[in-house]
């Protein structure tokens, strides 16, 4: 295939201030791979803004396209698996860190790295749940195997408004769980409950205390902000319950004691949608295809155009963005 010329939202560093901007790029400037895909999804996530923004923790080397998720179709393949024509998903690994991303309308991968899409859904659907839908059903999965049932007790999911969150409410809400939402953003508390959130409560529940434990208030939660907001978190779970964890929103420290642990045997469990393998990616993607739907996820999705990206990506930083965003490169 003779190279293309193609738009993608590209950050440049320019005296140590960074901007994204459209450019036009060529496919033969892309890294090397395998697999060359058209993108025409992609979806946004705390690490884009991270990456956007100039965090040389996600993105060493600038000029660079973010974008961690993408979906669309096969234009060249190599190997020849996954072949011409195959629409697929790429998530994770050095997609959209130091390996340009979804935000461009071409990106070139590691066949490694593609994960069919699954029967009956769209690429549209695909960057609905992205990243942010794949951890929050890892979340799940995980609870789910250490036991965690309905009947046990709430559900607590911090960061509830967020993209991660948003999907573990309604996808607990539907599993049967009675799910707390804690939100700063009290304007969302009819959204959340809208999906499935039987209360909602404010990041004062997570104020810190000094006493190493509190009363038990939550069976199990799912945490997607970490630092003391998680610590006070541990304090408050039942004996023998597990908290999931895939967030650092409020900082990676975590300034806890062992009490929570060693006296209610509570669980602490990571989660990891980077570099899993590609089973583990798939068995969830075919359970949000099926009876994991997150329909109202789906359908309160917004898209956005690459002209939007600035501004949707500073309202991640700034705290401000709520519920799921898809980048359309048709738009």
């Amino acid at each position: 295939m003779t190279a293309q010329t193609f738009s993608a939202w590209r950050v440049e560093e320019n005296d140590g201030e960074y901007q994204g901007r459209e450019q036009t790029l060529s496919t033969d400037a892309l890294p090397p791979g395998e697999v060359l895909i058209r993108v025409r999804y992609s979806s946004l996530n705390y690490k884009d803004a991270l990456s956007a923004s100039g965090n040389k923790g996600v993105t060493r080397q600038f000029p660079h396209t973010p974008g961690i998720d993408a979906a669309g179709e096969v234009v060249e393949s190599s190997t020849g698996a996954p072949a011409v024509g195959s629409p697929v998903i790429v998530t994770g690994y050095d997609l959209g860190m130091n390996t340009d991303g979804g935000f461009g309308e071409y990106i070139r991968v590691p066949s490694a790295w593609c994960v069919p899409l699954p029967e009956g859904w769209s690429d549209r659907t695909a960057m609905v749940y992205g990243t942010a839908g794949l951890t929050a059903g890892l979340c799940v999965s995980k609870l789910l195997r250490m036991g965690a049932q309905p009947e046990q007790g709430p559900v607590a999911v911090t960061g509830a408004t967020g993209a991660v969150g948003s999907v573990a409410v309604e996808l607990l809400s539907h599993l049967g769980f009675k799910v707390i939402a804690i939100s700063g953003k009290a304007d969302q508390t009819d959204a959340l409950k809208a999906l499935g959130a039987r209360d909602v409560v404010g990041r004062e529940t997570l104020a810190e205390e000094k006493r190493p434990l509190l009363k038990p208030a939550f069976a199990n939660a799912i945490d997607t902000v970490g630092g003391a907001p998680l610590a006070e978190l541990l304090k408050q779970i039942r004996p023998g319950g597990s908290v999931a964890i895939c967030g650092l929103v409020a900082g990676p420290q975590l300034p806890t004691t062992v009490l929570p642990f060693i006296l209610r045997g509570v669980n602490l469990l990571g989660v990891d949608s980077v570099e899993i393998p590609l089973s583990d990616k798939i068995a969830i993607w075919e359970k949000f295809a099926g009876e994991w739907r997150c329909e109202k996820t789906e359908n309160a999705a917004r898209e956005i155009a690459r002209g939007d990206l600035d501004r949707a990506l500073k309202a991640f930083l700034k705290g401000e963005s709520t519920g799921k965003i898809v980048l359309n490169h048709a738009l």
